[in-house]
């Protein structure tokens, strides 16, 4: 049964009659008629009891008919999405990005978005450099955030969109000796047990690559997938954390420098991106260039600590510390 042969079956069942049924369907009364006895045959079932001139529904046709209705349903609405996605404000969007470009970036944006897009539904994936691009390889995601010369795009097949930068930051309890400026040089850190993000990570990558240039060889005290797990430990005094300038600290009480290399400050940009090879809806184009703009009202998510905030926080803690009650004489 073709959706023409259903549409003919449901209309003479609803008027009762191949003359009314082919006026509606402008179709000529022999032309339907033949349609009819076709699909009878096709089916092997009589579906209809020719009483005079009017057709009634046998005890087959009566059960079919619910599942032609259905049926021209679905077309209906199927057609009804596609005329939604011709204009291009609503369909599914799925995306990509690390776990701290989630939590800093996006909780905030995708409301923006959803003001604008409110029929589109957002998709959101997490992983590091290396598994954003595998996913987009896969056609898994339509949009990957990740650090420019974290991953290898192959240009022919993938284009981009500059997001910013994003800046290398130490972190740590401020009573750790990274000196009174608001920078650090890379070099400096050789002798400190750092917290790292996992190698998977792009960030992970930035870092590695900078301290070559250095000539750093890293004193790894720990490695993790989780960006706040080495805030944590940095807080609690266990090594400084290296992390990036899009990741919230808020939360925690940490010293924050930034690092540098011969007094040039270290910073990566940042990209979201797509392949070429599949074209991407408006509300796509529209995410990238939203996201864009967003980035640029709220970049750096966190910046370093001025050196008298510094002081000033490691006087609050002092003050938080209780002191010994006085032993009472007996």
């Amino acid at each position: 049964m073709n959706l023409q042969q259903a549409l003919t079956f449901l209309t003479v069942a609803e008027l009762g009659t191949v003359s009314k049924a082919a006026l509606r369907l402008r179709v000529a009364q022999p032309a339907l008629s033949r349609q009819i006895i076709g699909l009878e045959r096709e089916l092997g079932l009589q579906l209809f009891d020719r009483v005079g001139r009017r057709l009634l529904l046998t005890g087959e046709g009566e059960q079919l008919i619910a599942g032609c209705r259905l049926l021209l349903n679905s077309v209906n609405s199927l057609k009804e999405q596609a005329q939604l996605l011709r204009q291009g404000d609503t369909g599914v969007l799925r995306i990509a990005g690390s776990p701290q470009h989630i939590e800093s970036v996006l909780s905030d944006f995708l409301h923006r978005y959803a003001e604008r897009y409110p029929r589109v539904e957002i998709r959101i994936r997490e992983g590091t450099g290396s598994e954003i691009l595998a996913m987009l390889e896969r056609g898994e995601v339509h949009l990957g955030q990740n650090l420019l010369h974290a991953v290898r795009l192959n240009e022919q097949h993938f284009g981009s969109l500059p997001l910013g930068s994003v800046q290398l930051l130490a972190a740590c309890h401020p009573s750790m000796p990274l000196g009174p400026r608001c920078t650090i040089e890379i070099a400096d850190l050789a002798e400190l047990p750092l917290l790292l993000l996992d190698s998977g990570f792009g960030f992970r990558r930035a870092f590695d690559a900078a301290s070559r240039m250095a000539g750093l060889k890293p004193k790894i005290t720990f490695e993790s997938r989780s960006p706040h797990t080495l805030l944590a430990l940095a807080e609690a005094g266990h090594g400084v954390a290296i992390v990036p300038s899009q990741l919230q600290c808020w939360r925690y009480e940490l010293r924050i420098v930034g690092l540098t290399h011969r007094r040039r400050v270290l910073q990566e940009p940042l990209t979201i991106s797509w392949d070429k090879r599949r074209p991407l809806p408006r509300f796509a184009t529209d995410y990238c260039a939203m996201l864009a703009a967003h980035m640029r009202e709220t970049f750096p998510i966190t910046r370093p600590t001025e050196p008298a905030a510094a002081k000033a926080s490691v006087q609050t803690r002092a003050k938080r510390v209780p002191r010994k009650a006085k032993s009472s004489g007996g």
